[in-house]
């Protein structure tokens, strides 16, 4: 009797409004606090500056990031499904190698693809000076398409994206009955007819999804539309930040996350009456058929070429530019940037990982309706530019340090300068607003997989929910908390547009020295800085790869 009092009276402390509540909701409004401060510039009076920007470029800015959305959402659709449903559903030579390989290209941030290809195809190029020299020609005698385009920029973005559509469409086709595709074949239908009118439509969810994915990282992109001279939102909100004013660029900023949140509603809105359900447990994902003859290259070349374009090519031309610097470009400097990107990518990593897990282990120990809600607002940023969220961050912060300088000034006339705009701590915070969701999301699928009792238990022997934390979950917990500091790790070792605008004077990383030397045309330079990153990226892949490969053996 005494024993079952106890347990109840746990319970209820369990779920009493306490530290981890309050906590969970004041640091979810803080984490918001950057996405807040950008909407709210959506009320703000229009000034002179941003009817000159209406008057000029506006126009520009909104044309070319629709045609550029529009352009990628085709290439990654017409990448991504393909390789997807061959992969799934036929065998043939190669298949188990562009099972994980085909993941690849995410390894590569777009801004690295694009100074690649750049350096390959331009006038000086190696591919244009060897037609010139091959056949005699002079520059004005061919016609060579320009890569520094609106085209190039859609063709290099839809090169490294296409992944997001292919991992889930393939974990799509998957999951499909086999039973439904051999129901199709009995009554006629060819292999065409069987994919448009049954794995197609039943995939379209998980293909929107990653379609929506796509579409948010091309909104997010700086450094190849720079890069290749396009005006779009991104290079807009840098220009005006720089050059004209703080709140016009809050203006244009709140402009693109209404974009963004607007590709979010559609995403939701195209699965609002959509329900699949799956009645074969025993036949659950298609066969794979064997191809015969042309059918066996056929499928090998619908892989090969994204894998070749998004991955091989460029890796392969990052590797020979690196192997003829390296003796001169790695030296004390390059060291320096080296430990200043893993520092700061450490850094990040473990402060969005103890994020993630007070949110989540609070939402666990809490799970009403407004501590869930704030955990998601706090995880929104992932959907949101890199160039919004340090805007975002930049404006709080500067008020703050302008406030408490002035207060400070007037009453002990004492200036205390810019503690928190431009320093590392606001790059550490933007990185957590930015990747919190990853890092969650491994969190929350960690805590899943505890069950509730295991909780009830250790309370009701007396632990407080701190110590529940550290010495039961955690130690359960250890691959996905692992997990989701590598993820956020690679991240913000890509990480460009924010680490450019909130970085501390003379602070440089990775990615920041190779976008320098790549603007300056030094690109066998930059070759060293991207091929680190690349290196990086590769880890989270093959990761991400055995999960998919897990999950779709679970189904055989």
């Amino acid at each position: 009797m005494e024993v079952a009092t106890r347990r109840a009276s746990n319970r209820t402390a369990l779920h009493r409004p306490g530290f981890w509540q309050a906590g969970v909701l004041l640091s979810a409004l803080v984490l918001a606090l950057p996405v807040f401060t950008v909407f709210s510039f959506i009320f703000v009076p229009a000034g002179e500056v941003w009817s000159h920007l209406a008057e000029t470029v506006l126009a520009d800015y909104l044309s070319n990031s629709a045609l550029l959305v529009l352009g990628v959402a085709f290439g990654v659709l017409l990448l991504g499904i393909p390789t997807a449903w061959v992969i799934a559903v036929y065998d043939f030579p190669g298949r188990r190698f562009f099972e994980w390989s085909l993941l690849l290209p995410l390894a590569i941030p777009a801004y690295i693809i694009a100074y690649t290809y750049t350096g390959l195809l331009d006038f000086a190029g190696p591919l244009q000076t060897g037609l010139r020299d091959s056949f005699g020609l002079e520059g004005g005698d061919y016609y060579f398409p320009e890569v520094r385009s609106l085209g190039g920029a859609v063709i290099m973005l839809s090169l490294v994206l296409y992944p997001y559509v292919f991992m889930m469409a393939r974990s799509s086709f998957l999951g499909q009955s086999s039973s439904t595709l051999e129901a199709g074949r009995a009554l006629g239908a060819g292999p065409l007819r069987i994919f448009l009118s049954i794995a197609l439509p039943l995939a379209r969810p998980a293909i929107v999804t990653g379609l929506s994915l796509a579409l948010m990282e091309t909104l997010a992109d700086y450094g190849t539309v720079q890069y290749f001279g396009i005006s779009t939102f991104t290079t807009g909100i840098f220009r005006t930040w720089f050059g004209l004013n703080d709140s016009a660029a809050a203006q244009l900023a709140a402009l693109l996350m209404s974009f963004v949140f607007i590709l979010i509603l559609l995403e939701h809105y195209s699965r609002r009456r959509q329900r699949f359900y799956q009645t074969d447990g025993r036949h659950h994902h298609p066969l794979h058929h064997p191809l015969m003859g042309w059918q066996r290259y056929a499928a090998f070349a619908i892989c090969i070429i994204p894998l070749a374009f998004g991955f091989l090519i460029p890796a392969g031309q990052l590797l020979v530019w690196a192997l003829s610097i390296a003796e001169e470009a790695i030296d004390l400097s390059f060291l320096q940037l080296a430990g200043n990107s893993l520092l700061l990518a450490s850094a990040a990593a473990i402060f969005t990982l103890m994020l993630a897990l007070f949110l989540g282990y609070g939402q666990r120990l809490h799970p009403s309706k407004p501590v869930a809600v704030a955990v998601r607002f706090s995880a929104m940023g992932y959907a949101i530019p890199g160039t919004v969220i340090a805007v975002g961050v930049m404006l709080p912060f500067a008020w703050l340090d302008n406030t408490l300088d002035e207060w400070m000034r007037g009453t002990f006339d004492l200036s205390t300068g810019l503690l928190l705009s431009g320093t590392v701590f606001a790059l550490l915070f933007s990185y957590a607003v930015r990747f919190l969701a990853v890092s969650l999301q491994s969190v929350e699928s960690g805590l899943s997989k505890i069950t509730p009792n295991m909780d009830d238990a250790a309370r009701s022997l007396g632990l407080a929910p701190g110590k529940v934390l550290r010495r039961i979950h955690l130690p359960m917990m250890r691959g996905a908390l692992l997990t989701a500091m590598l993820l956020v790790f690679v991240d913000v070792l890509k990480e460009l547009p924010a680490t450019l605008i909130l970085r501390p004077f003379n602070f440089n990383t990775l990615a920041v020295r190779a976008y320098e030397l790549a603007s300056d045309e030094r690109l066998a330079d930059s070759s060293i800085a991207a091929l680190s990153i690349v290196v990086v990226g590769i880890v989270p892949v093959i990761l991400l790869s055995r999960a998919i490969r897990k999950s779709g053996e679970t189904h055989e």
